[in-house]
């Protein structure tokens, strides 16, 4: 189960006071947020309105001049104040895979009706936080809520951080721990055929890497691949990069810091390890659902790697929410848009991996 963390009474009365907001009539919020944001033909999501206004008036400020422990906790904060309850499950277990240089953490979420059910479908979580930050507790909720809207188990994987543990340390890890998983399937109560992957932001791109890298060393291969906001290329500065890249939560200036911590100053962008846009052939790649937000920075290249996916003759769904930000999966406090929007995506899993 996640681990508890002393909170200090101001951040208390922060996730009080979010909540409180979250539970406001539209026209009271409406009020609050003040005039509605238009941007690039979309309309920013009201809810997100009102969460952006309240970060405004509590600004963290940027990564830049930060250490990655304070980002760390960072993230662990902001998250803690926009989760809501804790979804309930079947079961949630602490348990380990096999890193590139070492087992890693991991937690194996059960849905209801998925422990005496045989060999099941599962998903291999890769979680988000710029390749820096975040760990098993932040992506729990959303873990949770995959887990009972998919049918299928959910393993989330804790692995190695830049910049300890720089590129291609965390690409390394993602296969190593997929590869682990199809070779002890049963061990965690899954069908080796049905093994999907996926992950957000930083996690998508470990995803997306993990089924490139799979489809070379002659092993399994994922049966499916969910993307959500990925990160795709740091070759080109898609137009979104420039768009949103103020007041929208992930910003440019943390964006570069992220890639900071996690290439150093010499690594090789292009490296398809990298920029898993930049691969030259995705023919064969798994059957694909790519998810993007709107006001996202990363919404185009999340895109783009779609359009390559899908030239490349992959089954591939492309699912933009229009008017939400970067990381909306763990906004569960306030509109039931980012709760509907998981729902969606446990949907397409539990079709791709029916058998």
């Amino acid at each position: 189960m996640p681990s508890a963390r002393r909170l200090t009474i101001a951040q208390r009365f922060e996730m009080a006071g979010a909540r409180a907001i979250g539970a406001l009539a539209p026209s009271v919020k409406r009020r609050i947020a003040g005039q509605p944001i238009r941007l690039d033909g979309l309309e920013l999501d009201l809810d997100t309105q009102v969460l952006l206004k309240l970060e405004e008036r509590n600004p963290r400020g940027p990564l830049t001049g930060r250490t990655p422990a304070e980002a760390r906790e960072d993230l662990r904060h902001a998250v803690r104040v926009v989760a809501g309850a804790q979804i309930p499950l079947a079961s949630v277990l602490e348990t380990s895979v096999a890193g590139a240089d070492g087992p890693l953490a991991a937690r194996l979420y059960v849905p209801d009706g998925g422990e005496a059910a045989g060999p099941a479908p599962l998903v291999v979580y890769y979680h988000g936080g710029g390749w820096v930050a975040g760990d098993l507790d932040t992506h729990d909720q959303p873990c949770r809520l995959l887990a009972r809207t998919s049918g299928a188990r959910v393993l989330s994987v804790d692995y190695r951080l830049s910049p300890e543990h720089p590129f291609p340390a965390p690409v390394d890890d993602a296969l190593a721990a997929f590869r682990d998983v199809s070779a002890r399937a049963a061990e965690y109560g899954a069908d080796p055929a049905r093994i999907a992957v996926a992950g957000d932001s930083a996690g998508g791109h470990l995803a997306a890497v993990t089924c490139q890298q799979a489809m070379g060393d002659g092993g399994p291969v994922p049966a499916f691949q969910l993307l959500i906001y990925p990160a795709t290329d740091f070759v080109n500065v898609a137009q979104s990069r420039l768009t949103f890249a103020e007041g929208f939560l992930l910003t440019k200036a943390n964006m570069d810091w992220y890639e900071l911590q996690f290439f150093g100053p010499d690594g090789d962008r292009r490296d398809p390890r990298a920029s898993p846009l930049q691969a030259d052939d995705l023919s064969g790649s798994p059957p694909a659902l790519i998810v993007t937000a709107g006001f996202d920075p990363l919404r185009d290249e999340g895109e783009a790697y779609a359009r390559k996916l899908s030239a490349a003759g992959v089954r591939t769904l492309l699912r933009r929410h229009d008017g939400y930000v970067h990381g909306f999966m763990h906004v569960f406090i306030s509109g039931p848009g980012p709760r509907e929007a998981i729902a969606e995506m446990g949907g397409v899993l539990r079709s791709a991996l029916a058998g």
